[in-house]
């Protein structure tokens, strides 16, 4: 029966798995099946094995940083809560009932000594211990029910990288340090920004979009599409530059030359890291359009050059599978969730260094308003072109996808003279002017994606 169960349920899924993507390097080719965005077998497999099935980003430290704090999130299907108990200590437990699998913890975010289901008054403390079974000594329960233990499930994996929380459903994951591998560097500079650290603007927006999820994850990464998809927002920009009290920008990278021929025309590009993270970046000048140009000396100071000339670059991160960070005259957090083929969820915070001046905060706020809200002048022109993606991927007539082939003559292995200022090696980079656009980075995105279905393909055929 186990063998009949494995060749019925695992093997289509695995064959699909090497379908969906034509990879050859050697060959200059990557290219994805349009099903990659559609299936619903494959979306509920690449749920299981993706999401569930490694490291996936939680939360912030700071945002439960007083004793019995707690948030609550998902991990795929899986509800979460992270709580600090009462000495401070963090974890990471699914947020079910041991008794009738409720939801125990039932707002977004709290502070709470103890947490009592919903249902039947099971009570648990904020390091997920049970504190009461209600009329336990009236329940005539048999003595195999005090063998089991009543506590909140801990996550099998739960760590934390400089504030940043990651947990997995899966015990046998790497270190969370090799999974975040050099890209941990560029989670360590935004939090270098402020000697206290960084500290998340009160507030949270959450939306969803009739798109698959792997939408979002690319388009965080697509420099091409921008002048295309948001001409409106470059419009009020023009118009803003136009103000006679606006101040001429001024580049601080001239203070660190002379460069080597390689960063000769550079605009920017983009780096690969092992594991699916990948890096676009853009060469900006510090100007007063940058809510930290009033402290581009104390930075050069503290860090030192190279690092304060990265703080004000436009960075667009992604840690693979869920979180993304875009740094540019505003400061964005993102958390990715996949709930159907066709429907994801993104849920977005703001977050600044702590101590910043009113005034920059202000302006931090009203960038992000501009560009980032659902309200803005972006987010929404991106969520209706991840729809006709989604209605554009039904069609199985025309092939595989050709949005995978810019950069692919550029790119070079390791690091270059720019990530070098953050001691930094990726895998792969890409230097370009402001058309190149690369799009190796995607490449990155769907071979981690590959590594981790069949790995939770195979760990499936075990169980």
């Amino acid at each position: 029966m186990n063998e009949m169960r494995t060749i019925e349920t695992i093997s289509p899924i695995d064959s699909m798995i090497d379908a969906m993507i034509d990879d050859r390097p050697a060959d200059g080719v990557f290219r994805l099946d349009r099903r990659m965005f559609t299936d619903p077998e494959l979306f509920e497999a690449e749920r299981r094995h993706v999401f569930e099935g490694g490291w996936v980003f939680l939360g912030l430290a700071c945002e439960i940083p007083e004793a019995h704090d707690y948030f609550t999130r998902q991990i795929g299907r899986h509800p979460i809560v992270v709580m600090r108990d009462g000495s401070g200590s963090l974890g990471g437990f699914i947020n079910s009932c041991p008794h009738k699998g409720s939801r125990v913890c039932q707002l977004a975010h709290g502070n709470s000594r103890l947490h009592v289901c919903p249902y039947h008054s099971w009570t648990f403390d904020s390091a997920g211990k049970n504190r009461g079974v209600k009329w336990k000594a009236a329940g005539a329960h048999a003595p195999a029910f005090d063998e089991l233990s009543h506590d909140l499930r801990r996550l099998p994996a739960f760590a934390e990288h400089n504030g940043f929380l990651f947990g997995s459903l899966v015990g046998d994951v790497p270190p969370l340090s090799e999974h975040l591998g050099e890209a941990a560097k560029l989670l360590d500079l935004i939090t270098e920004e402020s000697p206290d650290g960084i500290e998340l603007v009160p507030g949270s927006v959450a939306f969803t979009y009739h798109g698959n999820w792997k939408l979002q994850l690319e388009n965080a990464s697509d420099a091409y599409h921008f002048t295309s998809t948001h001409p409106s927002y470059l419009k009020v920009l023009e118009l803003r530059a136009e103000r006679p009290d606006d101040a001429t920008p001024r580049s601080v990278w001239e203070s660190d030359q002379p460069w080597s021929e390689e960063a000769a025309g550079v605009q920017g590009g983009s780096y690969s890291f092992d594991h699916g993270h990948v890096l676009n970046w853009g060469l900006i000048p510090a100007s007063p359009a940058h809510p930290m140009y009033d402290r581009v000396e104390a930075l050069g100071e503290r860090l030192g050059p190279g690092k304060r000339d990265w703080i004000f670059n436009m960075r667009n991160l992604t840690v693979f599978p869920n979180m993304q960070i875009v740094e540019s005259a505003a400061s964005q957090l993102r958390i990715i969730r996949p709930i159907a083929p066709d429907m994801t969820e993104v849920t977005t915070w703001c977050f600044a260094p702590r101590g910043e001046s009113a005034a920059a905060r202000r302006q931090r706020i009203r960038s992000y308003e501009d560009f980032f809200n659902p309200t803005g002048m972006a987010t929404p022109d991106d969520a209706a072109c991840y729809e006709n993606c989604q209605a554009g991927h039904a069609s199985g007539l025309v092939g595989p996808l050709q949005g995978y082939s810019r950069g692919i003559a550029a790119t070079k292995l390791g690091g270059n003279v720019f990530s070098d200022k953050l001691g930094m090696t990726p895998a792969a980079n890409v230097l370009a002017d402001s058309q190149l656009c690369d799009e190796t980075l995607y490449h990155n995105y769907y071979r981690a994606w590959r590594t981790r279905m069949r790995a939770g393909v195979a760990r499936e055929a075990l169980a």
